[in-house]
């Protein structure tokens, strides 16, 4: 039995302590010995301001989990790599597509591990259905990713922020899913970005993608919805098939009858898969659902809508 990897975390806010702490704490893989974070600390570890000064006092440190906002990962990541440890990057993997093309050649360089994760890739009923329609012509595809701002990113001013991507930080998990379900690539038409009047970063948003085959895909995304989420994706085939994903991918349904899929377990999967990348050491960095987004905000049609007010 290997040792082992001993791993930092980076970004000590909701999404890690949800998470991240949980799965690490039950993945054999790792050995959780230090956080980097400006204003919180994790219990029985040790804790540095910063990733720089976690760097520099913990050099046993093997690999690093970044789960601080997207507009400050480049620097965070690069250190890490630099420094020789494998990163894992929490969705969105960066404030830019460009830059997660440095640092998947720096990875390189530095032969580490660059893990640019997806975690709504990993829910359980995602590979059953991409199994599904590998087989089958797609005829149409709706996408309806909606919830409320207020309860999943209370006063989180970041979001709002260039690079935060505003309802396409949830969005893009949705966006997660479909680039790895769907049979064919597919690229942005046209979108419509509904933007409040004291914010940079749009609270809704209507996409429509196609294929080469002229599949027409309808993404829609709102964060004014509530107060019960709805996460789901339908899929209709030439064949009359119909697939249903809903719950963030913790559910399906084929032509009406729901599939056993097994629990739910995204993050446990996530920490897997990093382990068994820098076991292999390979890399794995998809940017497609972050293009995407960056396709939406270059062609989208920016409307302004009433302000949002904490």
């Amino acid at each position: 039995m290997t040792n082992p990897v001993a791993i930092g975390i980076a970004g000590v806010g909701k999404i890690a302590r949800d998470q991240h702490l949980p799965a690490l704490a039950a993945n054999h893989s790792f050995h959780l010995i230090a956080g980097a974070s400006r204003n919180a600390t994790v219990d029985g570890i040790n804790n540095y301001p910063n990733v720089e000064a976690m760097l520099a006092a913990e050099p046993s440190l093997q690999a690093v989990s970044l789960c601080a906002p997207p507009q400050v990962r480049f620097a965070q990541a690069s250190a890490a790599l630099s420094a020789g440890k494998h990163v894992m990057l929490e969705k969105p993997p960066g404030a830019s597509v460009a830059e997660i093309g440095a640092l998947a050649e720096l990875a390189l360089q530095n032969q580490v591990t660059l893990f640019a994760s997806w975690h709504s890739r990993y829910a359980p009923g995602v590979e059953a259905a991409r199994a599904w329609l590998a087989s089958r012509e797609v005829k149409s595809v709706h996408v309806q990713w909606k919830e409320d701002v207020r309860r999943w990113h209370p006063n989180q001013e970041w979001i709002w922020q260039p690079g935060g991507l505003g309802v396409f930080d949830p969005g893009i998990n949705a966006l997660s899913i479909i680039t790895r379900i769907l049979p064919r690539t597919f690229f942005l038409k046209a979108a419509e970005l509904l933007v409040p009047a004291n914010r940079h970063n749009p609270i809704a948003a209507n996409l429509d993608f196609t294929d080469a085959a002229g599949t027409p895909i309808r993404a829609e995304f709102d964060w004014r919805h509530g107060p019960e989420e709805l996460w789901q994706i339908d899929v209709t085939t030439q064949d009359g098939g119909a697939l249903r994903l809903s719950q963030g991918g913790k559910h399906l349904e084929i032509d009406g009858k729901t599939v056993d899929i097994g629990p739910e377990r995204e993050y446990p999967n996530l920490y897997e898969r990093f382990a068994d990348l820098i076991a292999n050491g390979t890399s794995d960095v998809d940017v497609r659902p972050l293009q995407h987004v960056a396709d939406a905000m270059l062609l989208g049609e920016h409307k302004t809508v009433e302000a949002f007010v904490e």
